[in-house]
């Protein structure tokens, strides 16, 4: 038994196995490069846009702010591994970086929960308590829960992803599309069952806990939403509530699909198994900066004003070189 410990503290790398099936494998590539430099570009302007306007220093667009840096760095984690296998072949992932690569991405795949629900509860206080929204949710306050979250994460995964480190690897095989908790126990020389215990309490908690809540407090908006009687402001409320839905159920539609279909006795094969997880993995990511680009009147405006600027300045250089030249 100390030999074989001791032959599997040896392996330095796994080798991702899970797009070896596949014939068109250059052509999902460029999709998930496709893919994730549109989640970089759109996540990024709107990081950049709100963080350049003093006029959107506000609660509301900080955890827009935060959603969106937990979209890069969730999606980037296994985004860059499927790339490397797929478009560079480089199928090989050291044993530190598979840890590292696991590790934030179940911190993004966390703090996403979180920050959707800080984003529901924000919207039901402005909505519920409009007169006193300003002196209860501060920025500082929003950076503080936000702050939170991140420390919680990092310290729940953490002890998750000790547990990784500490089991014996019997072959450097990972038969998923990138490395995350579940891949890595599976290349493990143990009975997996045990170890799924915790993530699967984890998991179930953002579906049967937090996404219920979430739910009750747009169900509160949509009532309230009847009782306006300014159809302007009922407008940007229904607008408002529809945003937060299409990017709450982009994140939960995939897990609730995976754990009905587990609750129901269907059997996934790994081809299925990596869809769901790819699907989970990029399209929330892709779909939040898309909805708040278009659906939030201030941002929508100010990309307006950029893009406007950016046509207007020609035409001003030219006729100012047309005066000077007469």
């Amino acid at each position: 038994m100390a030999n074989e410990n001791f032959t599997v503290n040896k392996i330095d790398s796994f080798i991702i196995t899970g797009f070896d099936h596949l014939q068109n494998q250059k052509l999902l590539g460029f999709f998930i490069l496709i893919t994730y430099m549109l989640i970089l570009l759109g996540n990024s302007i709107n990081l950049c846009i709100i963080m350049t306007d003093r006029h959107l220093h506000k609660p509301m667009y900080i955890l827009i702010c935060n959603l969106a840096v937990v979209d890069i760095m969730f999606s980037s984690t296994c985004s860059t591994t499927m790339i490397s296998v797929l478009l560079a072949e480089i199928k090989t992932v050291s044993y530190y970086s598979c840890i590292s690569r696991t590790y934030f991405y179940h911190v993004g795949d966390f703090t996403e929960v979180m920050a959707l629900t800080l984003m529901a509860i924000d919207r039901l206080i402005a909505v519920k308590l409009p007169l006193r929204y300003h002196s209860i949710v501060t920025n500082s306050r929003t950076f503080l829960f936000i702050f939170v979250t991140w420390i919680a994460g990092f310290a729940v995964l953490g002890f998750v992803i000790s547990v990784v480190d500490s089991v014996p690897y019997c072959q450097p095989v990972i038969r998923y599309v990138f490395c995350d908790y579940a891949s890595m126990i599976r290349a493990a020389c143990v009975n997996p069952e045990p170890y799924f215990f915790l993530p699967a309490m984890l998991s179930l908690w953002p579906i049967f806990g937090q996404f219920p809540f979430i739910l009750c407090t747009y169900a509160v908006l949509a009532y309230s939403v009847t009782k306006l009687s300014n159809n302007s402001s009922r407008k940007q409320l229904i607008n408002t509530c529809l945003s937060h839905l299409i990017v709450l159920l982009s994140f939960y539609a995939p897990k609730i699909v995976s754990s009905l279909l587990t609750r129901i006795g269907v059997v996934l094969n790994l081809t299925e198994r990596n869809a769901i997880v790819i699907v989970a993995s990029l399209v929330p990511p892709l779909i939040n900066p898309t909805v708040y680009c278009t659906r939030t009147k201030e941002i929508r405006k100010r990309l307006a004003d950029i893009f406007l600027r950016k046509k207007i300045v020609p035409n001003h250089l030219k006729s100012l070189s047309i005066a000077l030249s007469s």
